[in-house]
This record gives structure tokens, sequence and C-alpha cells, in this order.
């Protein structure tokens, strides 16, 4: 019984130098399966190219990211909605609202995001969503398109106490935490023990956001072992059983 990444760009340029010899490292370390959000149009061949040379391995997500969100949006989602009728994807990724650099597209990021969660409702696929300096902004959508209809994640979990009440009371949605856990200024640790290790799953969102001890570095998967290690200590459990209780989460989110 392995760890799954839920989250991991493992077929962006920063592993073209040793992407098969980064899988075998985490492969052998116990590492089961990548799940593969997408970010732009330019991004969907290296995608499909990696989940089709690993099948067993790497399972892709459609979406457009909300940082690549621009005055095309619209053609780019035209594209995304027919991508999803030609072959089989585990989620809607990753998708959401991001005014952390540019908070001027907030209109047409939100409009991104409420397409491709109703996309998520008729194809009955799990949300990963992105959300930064934005939860109010991603609460507001949810809310309007019915978080009773929805299920999925939120990456890289940032929020507050409060936050994570509002994700509790939505219903179907499991946290992503990687290695921001493991910082030692982080409020993480504190924010993700008021919630049942139920509705935890882990992630890398390599090559990004590397854990303690590897900050600095590019980020892999085989790293997720850092993050599943401190969880593993927030809620005073034994490793194998975070990975027991996060394996079968990631499978009722993304594979029920």
């Amino acid at each position: 019984m392995g760890l799954i990444d839920t989250h991991c760009h493992l077929y962006l340029e920063e592993f073209d130098a040793d992407r098969e010899e980064r899988i075998l490292a985490a492969r052998d370390s116990g590492v089961e399966m990548i799940l593969v959000p997408n970010v732009d149009l330019s991004t969907i061949d290296r995608m499909h190219e990696l989940c089709d040379n690993h099948p067993d391995f790497a399972v892709p997500m459609m979406g457009l990211h909300p940082t690549s969100v621009d005055t095309d949006y619209v053609s780019q989602l035209s594209v995304m909605e027919s991508l999803l009728q030609t072959r089989a994807y585990c989620a809607i990724g990753e998708i959401g609202i991001d005014l952390y650099w540019d908070k001027t597209r907030l209109s047409e990021q939100k409009a991104a995001f409420e397409t491709q969660l109703r996309w998520s409702i008729d194809l009955d696929l799990p949300v990963v969503i992105h959300t930064r300096d934005a939860f109010s902004e991603v609460f507001d959508v949810i809310n309007k398109v019915g978080p009773e209809r929805l299920k999925g994640v939120f990456h890289s979990f940032s929020g507050t106490v409060s936050d994570l009440k509002e994700i509790e009371q939505f219903g179907d949605f499991k946290l992503g935490i990687g290695g921001v856990v493991t910082y030692k200024n982080s409020k993480l640790p504190e924010v993700i023990a008021q919630t049942d290790i139920r509705h935890i799953v882990l992630e890398t969102d390599s090559p990004y956001l590397p854990p303690v001890p590897f900050r600095g570095k590019r980020n892999e998967p085989l790293y997720i072992w850092e993050t599943a290690a401190k969880v593993a200590m927030i809620y005073e459990m034994e490793l194998e059983k975070i990975v027991k209780i996060t394996r079968q989460n990631s499978l009722e989110v993304f594979f029920k």
C-alpha cells in the first residue's frame, strides 16, 4: 500500500533531464501514483505524454489554471472542453482564483472557474481548486454553483481555521497538504489539527514548494514522505496509518 501524490507537475521542463529517474525513485520509495493537473494549452501535450508513458502511475486532470486566464480564456476553455470528451481524466484541475499576482482579471477568473465547476457537475468529476489570496471569491463562486453538487480538493490549502470550517460545510471536499506544512513558521499544522485526518490528502506540487529539508531545491514526488511524516506528527499517528488513511481519502475523491 503506497502513497498517492494528488498534485504533481512532473511533465514540466524542470524534469526533462531526469524524469524517468525521478519516477523510479518515487516508485521504489512506495509512491503508488501521481495525479497530474494541467495548467493551460501549452502544457497539455506534455501532460498527456507523461501519462501515456506511465499509465499505471500518472493520471491526468484537465483544466485552466487561474494565472493563465487572460483575454482568450473562452477559446482555451473550448479546446479543453472538447478534450474532456476524448479520454479519461481523474478531475477538473487545476482551476480556481489567484489574486496574488494579478487582480485585474478577477471577473475573467471567476467566469472561467464557474464554467469549469459546471463541467465537473456535468461529467461527475472532482475539482482541484487553486486559491491564493482569494478564499472569499472562491467560496462565492462555489456557493453560486452549489457546493452540494461538487466534490474535490482545495489544493495546497493555506487558509485559516475559519476557511477550513467553511470548506467542511461544503461536504465532499478534502484539503491538499504539501511541503508548506513542514516550514518552521507555517501556521498550517495548528490549522489542520482542527479537522479530522479523513479530510486530508497529500501532495507535492512538484517542482514547487519542496518540504523541509529540501527547501530551495526542486520538489519531486519522492519528497512526499517528508510531508507524510509531518502529518503523522500533527495527528500523533504512525506513519503507516497516515499512508493508509490519506490513500483511502484520495481514492474516495478521485476514483469513487
